[in-house]
């Protein structure tokens, strides 16, 4: 069967796009709130209220909100029931310039463009009339537009369906997941309370060419993990007069970053499919202003992502490279004295680096032993305050604060790295058949994606790794529970700032496929989505994906 939908998802989209919903804004919020009045108008929900919620997030620095909305089959008796997920949320427009008052338009936007110096490929689709523009149309609103659609049709129409569909519009997907984090908790208690047998989710997060050649649109089993190993580096500080005297600590973390940023032999790869190398997000280093002596501690974090690899495995790696990083600038910094002492006559003596490296793990059990409780409870108390000082610090800054106090109870000053975790983990998901509902989802879905096919004029191709982050990393759990406590031991911030919910994860524990909005630029002030793709052939994918997995 083929829907006429098109229309529908377009108006969707647009008055979705129209609302400003950047995250840690109040945007968040109104947009949720749209969402949450579109279903509350449906007779579906005015009959079922129990099944509609506008759930504000937990723990959360400011206030926003998620949507759940769910449709009960009568075709059957079953309870198995299927999670449609999509974030509400966008990045910021600070990119759009002058156009910043016009970047959630996407009637006036196309033409604003134009005016600028763009390149040839957006000229050519702003005059196709194919795409629409505005921060939030790709990534990802008209995804969120379509699963609103699907579940209109399926409030007028429970009897094409033996079993349940929940749709999910999540916030604040593009930082810290308070969102998804919070719907968990949802998902959990409606399937205590309604009997639920969850067995797969369906993301409809944005997709985009590989390649300036590639006309493919493309659906997704399972998805892409992601991990930030952060690097607290102290050196020893001296007078540039003196720069032999000490160890720069920016030395040792442009070193790590020549090892790592971009390096292929740190991709992780899986069923043939290879994720992208790491890359910095931030490197830096602690002086305030400026002073003629060196920094005395510096840091650096990596966006690393995976497909196959565990917190344990990826902390390893981290770890190794760090050791490697160390070793290269004692023996550099060695053969550049010993030049320097050549030149100027001087007399060398070997400098005193020694190479000295820890996990997070392995230098808090260190000032355990070195100092006890004492030195527990005093960090403990320090976190706890400094949360409550600024609940809406950054996790990432948060994180080194911690890692920083706890240095100054070393008792050994000279120069190291230490290795940890600072932001939110997404997990990878690897589909491979090895379960039922594995096997269920990936035949419904690439059934589905071949009927069609006849109405595409561009092929849909299946992958096995969503190649994004994306909150369906929250659906399972995706490894043994014991490579998870490296996560654990190995984030400062573990607690009050931040707690992976495993326990609310593995309560759900589906497989998931991304069959999502495809576009170009993501991110960009050129972001557009696709809209025949995306407001039509995605939602009659996904909608036969449903009615296969709840024949």
């Amino acid at each position: 069967m083929y829907l006429n939908c098109f229309d529908d998802v377009k108006k969707l989209t647009t008055e979705l796009v129209k609302i400003p919903s950047i995250v840690k804004t109040s945007g968040e919020a109104e947009c949720a709130r749209k969402i949450h009045e579109f279903y509350c108008q449906l007779q579906y929900f005015k009959d079922h209220p129990e099944y509609l919620l506008l759930q504000q997030t937990q723990d959360d620095e400011i206030e926003r909100h998620n949507v759940l909305a769910m449709v009960k089959g009568t075709k059957g008796s079953s309870n198995r029931t299927i999670i449609l997920m999509g974030h509400l949320d966008t990045v910021g427009i600070d990119d759009f310039g002058t156009l910043k008052a016009h970047a959630c338009d996407p009637e006036k936007l196309p033409e604003l463009l134009k005016e600028l110096r763009l390149d040839e490929d957006v000229i050519r689709d702003i005059d196709s009339g194919e795409y629409m523009f505005g921060r939030g149309a790709l990534d990802m609103k008209s995804g969120v537009a379509g699963h609103m659609w699907l579940i209109r049709y399926f409030s007028q129409h429970p009897e094409e369906l033996d079993g349940n569909i929940i749709a999910v519009s999540e916030c604040d997907e593009e930082d810290n997941g308070h969102g998804i984090i919070s719907a968990l908790k949802v998902l959990k208690g409606w399937k205590k309370r309604h009997g639920l047998e969850y067995i797969a989710a369906i993301n409809a997060d944005y997709s985009t060419p590989y390649h300036e050649e590639d006309e493919n649109r493309y659906v997704y089993f399972g998805t892409i993990g992601k991990l930030l190993p952060s690097f607290y580096v102290v050196g020893k500080e001296t007078h540039v007069g003196q720069a032999y005297g000490g160890l720069d600590p920016n030395l040792l973390v442009a070193e790590l970053t020549r090892l790592i940023d971009l390096n292929p032999d740190l991709c992780d790869e899986a069923q043939g499919e290879v994720t992208i190398p790491p890359i910095s997000l931030k490197q830096t280093d602690f002086k305030d202003t400026y002073t003629v002596q060196t920094a005395i501690a510096a840091y650096v974090y990596y966006n690393f992502f995976t497909h196959s690899m565990s917190p344990k495995e990826v902390m390893e790696v981290m770890k190794e490279k760090a050791i490697e990083a160390f070793d290269n600038i004692v023996k550099y910094t060695n053969e550049s004295y010993k030049r320097f002492c050549q030149v100027a006559g001087h007399v060398y003596t070997e400098r005193p680096w020694k190479t000295r490296v820890f996990t997070w793990e392995e230098f808090y059990g260190q000032l355990v032993e070195e100092h006890g409780e004492t030195f527990e409870k005093h960090l403990e108390q320090f976190i706890a305050q400094m949360h409550r000082d600024d609940p809406a610090m950054d996790l990432r800054d948060f994180s080194v604060r911690i890692v920083e106090e706890a240095w100054s109870w070393a008792k050994d000053k000279s120069p190291a790295i230490i290795v940890y975790y600072s932001s939110t983990m997404y997990t990878n998901l690897e589909m491979t058949g090895k379960t039922e509902n594995e096997r269920r989802l990936m035949d419904s879905v690439t059934a589905s994606v071949k009927e069609l096919q006849e109405y595409s004029d561009k092929p849909v191709v299946t992958k096995m790794f969503y190649p994004y982050i994306s909150d369906s990393s929250f659906m399972a759990l995706g490894g043994d529970r014991e490579d998870l406590g490296a996560l654990q031991y190995n984030t400062p911030a573990w607690g009050p700032k931040y707690t992976h919910p495993i326990e609310d994860i593995a309560e759900i524990n589906v497989p998931v496929v991304n069959i999502g909005t495809y576009g170009k630029d993501g991110h960009k002030l050129t972001e557009r989505v696709h809209m025949k793709h995306t407001f039509e052939h995605v939602p009659n994918i996904t909608y036969n994906a449903l009615k296969r997995l709840l024949a």
